[in-house]
């Protein structure tokens, strides 16, 4: 599954990312999962939020505040996916493939925000809880979760929720969307059978952490893929050692792995070559191989000879 959408990213962008939509329709339907699951998430989120202030329940608006960052996260990631479909200009040669991963940063700094918030309201509610309708929030709760399990099932059918980092980080909002709701239930559930209703700020704060770890985990992703870190399947040395298998190949330098946005890798490398070898041969080879065990289409490969100079590296 995952090889394969590699290979569709791959081979669009060979053609210079066109027909990006086009390429997709025999790979997972990232849109489709997207939107419906984004009406879903919407509609539910106004339903908490208004739910929540009615029935005077943190859990609640803990949630909404959970389905506010998921409907932002999964526009956004409808968005950054029109983006993506933009050709590349002479002025962005890479099209607009990174504002992908622009949108999982923003993403997870605006779950920050979100989860400080809640925490801090817990605090105030654990100082002295206020009266919870607990009934009502229950109903509300439960049809909060229903309808996160109807967005997780769209995606899953639908979307490529391993593969691609923004589509995933979606799915993970949602996942955590429901977690969210199960907790507001078990609060509800404490608060109509023992009336503890310091049920509801402790429930909410267990959210906003649920919220946080989403949020760390999209960040961490987002920002190594800024760094032009190398991308998680792949290990650098083991593409040196490939490379320096060729028959006529005496040295690789200057070797970067580096990702795009998700399922779009890219590599580069110097190959210095033994003076009477043809490089022709030996950059097919090197291509062939990046491309077979690593998956990689998008490669630029210099081939040296013992009497080309060039200045030493930086990077």
């Amino acid at each position: 599954m995952h090889s394969h959408t590699h290979h569709d990213h791959g081979d669009d962008h060979h053609h210079h990312g066109h027909h990006h939509g086009h390429a997709h329709a025999h790979g997972p339907n990232n849109k489709k999962g997207l939107a419906i699951a984004l009406i879903i998430t919407s509609g539910i989120m106004v339903l908490e939020f208004v739910g929540g202030l009615i029935t005077n329940s943190l859990a609640l608006l803990a949630d909404s505040g959970h389905m506010l960052s998921d409907a932002g996260s999964l526009a956004l990631s409808l968005v950054a996916m029109w983006f993506a479909m933009k050709p590349a200009s002479p002025n962005k040669t890479y099209g607009f493939y990174r504002f992908e991963i622009l949108a999982a940063l923003f993403n997870g700094a605006t779950l920050f925000l979100i989860a400080g918030f809640i925490v801090y309201e817990a605090y105030e509610r654990l100082l002295s809880p206020p009266t919870v309708a607990s009934g009502s929030m229950m109903l509300i709760a439960g049809i909060g979760l229903l309808a996160n399990i109807a967005s997780v099932w769209a995606l899953m059918r639908t979307s490529d929720v391993k593969g691609n980092v923004n589509v995933r980080s979606a799915y993970l909002h949602v996942i955590g969307d429901a977690l969210g709701s199960v907790g507001a239930i078990v609060a509800g559930a404490i608060m109509y059978i023992w009336g503890w209703y310091t049920a509801d700020p402790i429930i909410s704060v267990i959210v906003a952490l649920l919220i946080l770890r989403s949020a760390w985990s999209v960040m961490k992703q987002a920002v190594h893929i800024l760094m032009e870190g190398t991308p998680a399947t792949i290990d650098a040395d083991e593409v040196e050692r490939s490379l320096m298998q060729i028959v006529g190949v005496r040295d690789v330098h200057d070797l970067h792995v580096w990702t795009i946005t998700s399922g779009l890798d890219s590599l580069s490398c110097h190959l210095l070559i033994e003076d009477d070898k043809d490089s022709q041969v030996i950059l097919q080879e090197a291509i062939h191989i990046i491309e077979e065990r690593y998956k990689i289409k998008h490669t630029t490969i210099q081939v040296e000879k013992s009497e080309l100079n060039h200045a030493p590296m930086r990077v």
